[in-house]
Parts: structure tokens; C-alpha cells; sequence
């Protein structure tokens, strides 16, 4: 039993609830649609074997055929929705390699056309090809795979355009392969991992930086295909790990829609190249993959020191994405400031204008202007 204690105090006011329909471009909500996203290596990817991913709340399967051909299908079978990945890639009666479900045995080519159904007898008439589950475009390049996300599911047409691809010696065998799930929207990965100024607290370590070696940076920025570049410049003085690559390194950073960051570092005529991809699973949790590739000798020699400090790294990062979520919990206004959030400024920019452009049917408008920023860290 309760008893009155007075006047009930004054209702807070509460945060409208977040709907399934996020507004388009809105930062902490929703995906780009109609692109391309980083799915796995192809290395990952052996013929006959089914894997079965999350790539922006869809379930999709990705497998090779023994042809050597990558695809992706929803990973539904949609009689009565066992994962088709825990069935097996078999033969069809007209000879076609087909993902058999593991429940009743139904057959669905690599294009998601069903081409049997097993418990069908003569009589029965039934046009299975009429039954489809839904087939997500894939292109395979330089050793990546990526998957293709429709705004409309049911849309039949293809990609208007193609994968990023890499400088550098993208390709061959990388120096460093290394994942890791963020429990966070993709848009909080993305602006943590482009942020200039939380080196020295959060990567604080000896072999690279501390909080006594800030100083005052400027450094040029311009716009790229769908998003932007640090332009090519020498790293900074404080960055101790670029000196172990001796001679006089240059190095360009840049980012693209919807989660590609990559570093492209010269010295003379070897090449240095660091990407790292975010792929959202869902709307609260994010697969960071970073890989390294270089011709450069010395990684001969640092590769188990280099691979424990990218690591160390990476999970530096995702320490203080769990720190972050303590307060983002309580769905907080978040305060950016220019010059050293401007990156997170553009990519929230960049991410409404692609959203309007594809709801509109134009061609996308780049917002970035070429400017110098400056911060110090």
C-alpha cells in the first residue's frame, strides 16, 4: 500500500520513441542504401561452403560456387524459415548448383530462384520458380567482397555503381587481418575512428604518442568520390610509429561513404596501405575489419609487433565506444565543435545528401569544400 506524500512531483519530459522509419540521413539512425558494403575477404570465401552473415539487419548468406563465383541470398528459405547457410550447395535436376534448405529439402539456385521442391508430386502442378528469395548483388575485387544493399528489397536492378577500389598494392597476401563488433551504430563508429584529437588519451602509448607531445596541426582537406581526403602530406612528428619506415613517408588518408577509411602511405617506391571497414550488423552493433597490406621489407621483420599494436588499437577504440554507451544510453544532444569535428560534420552531411540524392533521382552533390583544418592533438 502506498501513502500520499504530498503533490506528485512535475512528469520530466520523455525522449520520443526512436520509429522503425528513421528519417533518411539522420545521424545515430537508419543505413545508406543503394551501396556497396564491405562483406568479407575472398580468401574467406571457399567454394561449396555456405557462411552466413548480418549486414545491416538482413540475414544473407555468402558462398563461392565450385566455379569460383561469390554470391549472396537471404539467408530465409521462406517455406518455413530455416536458414538456407545450414543447408549444403548441391545440383539441381537441370544440372545447376543450388542451395538446398536443410528442412524440407526445397532448392534455390545462386541467382534465389527455386528450382525444386521435393515433396511436390506429379500432379501437382506447382510453378516453383514463381518462388524467389531475395539475391543481394556481389563484386569481388582486389580480394574483397562486397554486398550491395537495395532501399527497395524488391527492386530487380542493378548496381549503378561500382566498389571502391584501393591504392596501393591492394590484392596480395595482407599483412594484417583483424575484426571486432562495436556495440554502437555505425555512425558512432564512423566519427569515432575519424576523430583527430582522441590520440594521445585514448592511443596513449609510448611507441606512438602521449598527451605531453600535442601541438598545433593544419592540414588540407578535399573533397572525393562520395566523400574526402586528408590530402597527401608527412605525417606528423609526434607520430612515432611512421619513423620505423625510414626515408621520407607521405601519407594521404580518406574516407567514403558508407564506412571506408583507408591510409595510403609512400615511401620512395614502397607502399604502405591500411584500410579499415565498417560493416553495420545491426542498428546496435558494428563489424570494424581492418587490413594491411605493404611491399615494404621492413614488416618482415615488425609484422607480430606491428599486428599487436594495431590490435592493441582497435580495442583501445572499442573500450571507449562501451564507455561512450554509458552516457548515449540516455540519448543525449551531442555538441560538435570545427575544427576538429568537422570530419564528423561532413559525414553527416555526406549521409543526408546521398539519402536526398537517391530519393530525389539526381546525381549526388559532394557538400565537402576543400579547407584547411586545424586542432591540435
Amino acid at each position: 500500500m502506498s501513502r500520499d506524500t504530498g503533490p506528485a512531483p512535475k512528469a520530466l519530459p520523455k525522449t520520443p520513441p526512436k520509429t522503425s522509419s528513421p528519417k533518411p540521413g539522420a545521424f545515430g539512425e537508419g543505413f545508406v542504401l543503394d551501396c556497396w558494403y564491405f562483406a568479407a575477404l575472398g580468401q574467406e570465401l571457399k567454394p561449396g561452403k555456405l557462411q552466413r552473415f548480418e549486414i545491416l539487419g538482413e540475414p544473407v548468406l555468402l558462398g563461392r560456387t565450385q566455379a569460383g563465383e561469390a554470391y549472396a541470398l537471404r539467408d530465409i528459405c521462406p517455406h518455413r524459415a530455416a536458414p538456407l547457410s545450414a543447408g549444403k550447395l548441391t545440383r539441381d535436376d537441370a544440372g545447376h548448383e543450388a542451395v538446398q534448405c536443410p528442412y524440407h529439402g526445397w532448392l534455390f539456385r545462386t541467382d534465389g530462384v527455386c528450382s525444386k521442391i521435393p515433396s511436390l508430386v506429379e500432379e501437382q502442378g506447382m510453378d516453383v520458380e514463381r518462388i524467389r528469395v531475395r539475391r543481394f548483388p556481389v563484386s569481388e575485387s582486389q580480394g574483397l567482397v562486397f554486398v550491395w544493399m537495395a532501399s527497395d528489397p524488391r527492386s530487380e536492378a542493378e548496381p549503378d555503381h561500382a566498389p571502391q577500389i584501393f591504392p596501393g598494392v591492394v590484392g596480395g597476401k595482407p599483412k594484417l587481418i583483424d575484426k571486432m563488433v562495436f556495440d554502437v551504430h555505425v555512425d558512432h563508429a564512423v566519427v569515432g575512428l575519424m576523430d583527430p584529437a582522441h590520440g594521445p588519451y585514448v592511443h596513449a602509448q609510448w611507441w606512438w604518442r602521449s598527451a605531453k607531445s600535442q601541438h598545433a596541426k593544419a592540414k588540407l582537406f578535399a573533397p572525393r568520390e562520395a566523400g574526402f581526403a586528408m590530402v597527401r602530406h608527412e605525417p606528423s612528428k609526434n607520430s612515432r610509429a611512421y619513423a620505423i619506415l625510414g626515408g621520407e613517408p607521405l601519407t594521404e588518408i580518406t574516407f567514403r561513404l558508407p564506412g571506408l577509411r583507408w591510409e595510403h602511405i609512400t615511401v620512395g617506391k614502397r607502399q604502405v596501405l591500411s584500410l579499415t571497414c565498417l560493416t553495420p550488423l545491426s542498428e546496435t552493433k558494428t563489424r570494424i575489419t581492418q587490413i594491411v597490406w605493404s611491399d615494404h621489407a621492413i614488416f618482415g621483420l615488425i609484422a607480430p609487433f606491428f599486428a599487436a599494436g594495431a590490435r592493441a588499437f582497435l580495442r583501445q577504440d572499442g573500450d571507449m565506444v562501451n564507455l561512450q554507451n554509458e552516457g548515449l544510453k540516455y540519448d543525449p544532444s551531442l555538441l560538435w565543435i570545427d575544427d576538429a569535428d568537422r570530419q564528423a560534420k561532413w559525414y553527416q552531411a555526406l549521409k543526408r545528401e546521398w539519402a536526398a540524392s537517391r530519393k530525389e533521382a539526381r546525381a549526388f552533390v559532394n557538400p565537402v569544400e576543400e579547407t584547411v583544418l586545424k586542432w591540435r592533438s
